[in-house]
């Protein structure tokens, strides 16, 4: 069985501060991890490897730092780590990040596509979907259980009052939340065994796309500003009987305009 996992290098998101000026992320002295969903999709992928043996490709968008990601995928136990990066990528929303990672799997062979629901860094969810759509393959997204048997996969998809229950073939995509498993820690043999091992690095030559469809270019939407959320102020403690507070709430949500 052959598994390509989507994964993206994050600033981690409790580190991040946004310049009140010019609107933009301050990326200077701020940590990058592995995103954490797309970690879960990694893990769901190295279990089925362990449990009924498959070779497992990272592909990943990114700049070229991002091959620290990469290279923790492969000691995690991952067999190859593509970086796709290139300038022509730069500025691309997720319909570009979407066409550009589809271009460089339809180049793979593959049985199942693992991806996180969702990037902190975004937090769009409409990647691993595009993916799909731009593949021509079936997709379940919010996956938080999947089985391997003989004619297909058993896929747990969570929903707001429930899950459902899906039987599907491959090739299809899979995007995991973190109900999904636990990562697992990288392996000490490993992180000797693959240091030497080569990360292959694909610009915009190497896939199969049409430039006009990538960075900024192919990108029909654009951020127009970013901003951090406001610090609420102190809350007011209020003593009263049960009656008498509920008609003090009442009076302070008539005063605000909430109702």
């Amino acid at each position: 069985m052959k598994i390509v996992v989507c994964l993206k290098q994050v600033p981690d998101t409790t580190a991040v501060r946004i310049d009140p000026k010019t609107g933009t992320l301050i990326r200077e002295g701020v940590p990058s991890i592995i995103n954490p969903e797309d970690k879960h999709a990694l893990e769901a992928a190295l279990r089925i490897k362990d449990e009924k043996g498959a070779h497992i490709t990272i592909v990943s968008m990114g700049p070229p730092q991002a091959q620290t990601a990469l290279r923790e995928a492969l000691c995690m136990g991952a067999d190859e780590a593509i970086l796709i990066t290139d300038r022509a990528f730069a500025g691309a929303d997720t319909l570009a990040t979407s066409n550009t990672i589809a271009g460089a799997i339809k180049k793979l062979d593959y049985d199942i596509i693992f991806a996180g629901r969702q990037a902190i860094d975004g937090d769009t969810a409409q990647v691993g979907p595009e993916i799909a759509e731009h593949l021509n393959i079936p997709q379940v997204t919010y996956v938080q259980d999947v089985t391997v048997e003989e004619d297909g996969l058993l896929v747990n998809r969570a929903l707001e009052d429930g899950y459902e229950l899906i039987k599907v073939q491959t090739p299809v995509l899979l995007t995991a939340i973190k109900e999904l498993n636990e990562p697992r820690y990288m392996n000490v043999g490993l992180i000797f065994g693959t240091a030497g091992k080569e990360i292959q690095i694909w610009s915009a030559d190497d896939i199969d796309v049409d430039k006009s469809l990538l960075g900024l270019k192919g990108s029909p939407t654009k951020v127009k500003k970013s901003m951090t959320k406001e610090t609420k102020g102190a809350g007011e403690l209020v003593d009263l009987p049960a009656g008498e507070a509920a008609d003090y709430v009442l009076r302070k949500l008539i005063e605000k305009h909430y109702i």
